[in-house]
């Protein structure tokens, strides 16, 4: 069966197998930054349609599409004002079912970023809800009135002391009704409120629509915030501020679980084949991640946890800690166990919420390619989804931004400035932001290396990396060992070798500060991978039985060098070495 037909027979309900999906490779692309067709600086839905090819030959199954919604780019798209139209800014309806189309004929499968914890204040619902406190949709929000005995408006009156993630408290005061209304992130994202069953038949009903129309799945922004404690506790306070993390009282809620399984039955149980969906869940535990994707409870696939990209983060995004190989290693392996069996993990290093992983855990410098093939080696061959983000398959890094000026992203610029506020000392808080910031994650995808690296003709939206006269697509597609070529045969694997979908996983030399080396157990076969996340030469004698010394290498990063037969184990710099034995 060919792909396109294997789409349409999944479409449809006719493909055998249900666990097809497992196998899947996602590639993130974050529309604005992705391909500019109109020489605005904004990459759109044209532009993506004129690279469909690259991804093809990349070989991912599914594109992730971060939001193109009509928004009033507050959040850069993830406020919406429309849930059921493009902007005009990436383009139009139709330039979105020819999208879907394309992406089909193509054998691949789109999945839409899906907000809906909160909508930008210019969606009709929070129009409404916030012209009187009788209209119909009034509590389709949260509204709460002032703290009994304070001053309306001013620091220390909202309903409760928590802290906003981008800054600030979480209420906003409305003077026109007289109340405050409930936002986890910017005020011109205010929370819809859950409990109320209207909210959840029109995301219902919204969500339908778009299946209707051609999706393939939906990824769910922040979807374990969407159940609060309804008694709205306090939270301890930061050190010198009135405001704290309460994110205690919003995230797994008390009916998360029941929202998730209402939805499934409202929206995907009689649809014909699978509906991947995916929920983005900050401080989920594995425990509760096994919850939320055990098959037979019917909630989601898989959930991004965050656990791992906090371990180099102190009391803040930018207050940055030494990340310790081991920490990562033990952070990876207790996911593989916690989820085996029982539910399913997503693999991620880099995101658009994250800055690139290459220069976060790996190494941008001397050794840019051998660390871009081994993160990505080492990533692919856990068990769970791969998420490729756009650029790491081509190794983009950090671009050099030193001055406020080069940043876009509201959670950047409004920690910035209540820093200087504060009269902290802003030099130390840029280098954090530039080895942090979101924005790093955002620069234009380099392409070719003309001026605007082949992204736009116009002025970029955001700066381009400089070294992407170096680092490009031109330069990579179809070059024997460049990081795209090494991608495109992990993800082969993925699709050829069920011991990388199904095999068990066992972490090897947990305590080693720089040799990341586990097993897959399938099976019919094992896998052995092993990888150098240093800038010196390492050796080990592996904890293995002597029938590893007959297996073949079937995949590694310097494909000029012999590796020793295991259990012996000599890796050069940022080397990695994957190896097959039959069981």
């Amino acid at each position: 069966m060919g792909e396109a037909t294997e789409i349409s027979a999944i479409r449809t309900g006719g493909h055998e197998d249900p666990g097809q999906w497992r196998r899947w490779v996602v590639y993130q692309v974050y529309p604005r930054s992705f391909a500019d067709s109109g020489a605005d600086g904004v990459g759109d839905l044209r532009g993506l349609l004129g690279r469909l090819d690259y991804l093809q030959t990349l070989g991912v199954d599914v594109v992730w599409l971060s939001p193109v919604y009509r928004s009033p780019m507050d959040d850069n798209g993830y406020d919406i004002s429309d849930y059921q139209d493009i902007d005009p800014l990436f383009g139009t309806l139709a330039d979105w079912d020819e999208l879907v189309a394309e992406l089909h004929a193509r054998g691949m499968r789109l999945v839409m970023d899906l907000v809906i914890n909160h909508t930008s204040d210019e969606h009709p619902w929070f129009v409404e809800s916030r012209s009187s406190r009788d209209n119909p949709k009034r509590d389709w929000y949260w509204w709460r009135d002032p703290r009994p005995g304070t001053e309306p408006g001013t620091p220390g009156a909202e309903p409760t002391n928590w802290e906003s993630h981008f800054s600030g408290p979480t209420w906003t005061w409305d003077a026109r009704t007289g109340q405050y209304y409930l936002h986890i992130f910017s005020r011109r994202q205010p929370d819809l409120n859950w409990e109320n069953p209207e909210v959840r038949q029109a995301v219902y009903a919204m969500m339908r629509w778009w299946l209707d129309r051609g999706v393939d799945g939906f990824r769910m922004d922040v979807i374990n915030m969407i159940s609060k404690d309804t008694s709205l506790p306090d939270t301890r306070p930061r050190p010198g501020s009135p405001y704290g993390p309460g994110d205690q009282y919003f995230t797994c809620g008390p009916r998360n679980h029941e929202y998730l399984q209402e939805m499934y039955r409202e929206v995907f149980a009689s649809r014909p084949g699978h509906v991947l969906t995916v929920g983005e869940m900050p401080e989920v535990s594995i425990a509760e991640a096994a919850l939320f994707t055990a098959p037979d409870r019917h909630e989601l696939d898989m959930v991004f946890q965050f656990e791992h990209v906090w371990l180099d983060q102190g009391a803040h995004k930018f207050d940055i800690l030494p990340l310790k190989l081991t920490e990562l290693k033990a952070s990876m392996a207790a996911w593989q166990a916690g989820l085996a069996g029982r539910g399913w993990n997503s693999l991620y290093f880099g995101n658009h919420d994250q800055p690139r992983s290459l220069s976060r855990f790996g190494d941008d410098g001397e050794y840019r390619v051998s660390a871009a093939k081994t993160l990505a080696t080492v990533l692919h061959l856990h068990q769970g989804t791969p998420y490729v983000y756009q650029g790491d398959e081509l190794g983009m890094a950090n671009a050099p931004f030193t001055a406020i000026t080069d940043y876009r992203d509201i959670q950047a610029l409004r920690f910035h400035a209540e820093a200087a506020d504060r009269g902290d000392d802003l030099a130390a808080l840029l280098q954090a932001m530039n080895r942090k910031s979101r924005d790093q994650g955002r620069t234009p995808m380099q392409w070719d290396a003309s001026p605007g690296a082949g992204f736009t003709s116009g002025t970029p939206w955001i700066a381009v990396n400089p070294d992407h006269v170096d680092v490009n697509a031109a330069a990579q597609v179809g070059a024997a060992d460049s990081v795209f070529e090494h991608y495109r045969k992990l993800i082969a694997l993925r699709h050829t070798d069920p011991v990388v979908t199904d095999g068990e996983f066992e972490l090897l030399l947990a305590e080693h500060p720089a040799i990341w080396v586990f097993i897959r157990r399938g099976r019919d076969a094992e896998l052995l991978v092993a990888a150098n996340f240093s800038a010196d030469p390492v050796s080990a004698v592996l904890p293995l039985d002597a029938g590893w010394a007959d297996a073949a290498v079937i995949l590694t990063s310097h494909p000029g060098r012999s590796a020793l037969p295991p259990p012996d184990l000599a890796l050069a710099p940022w080397e990695s070495v994957i190896w097959r034995r039959p069981r």
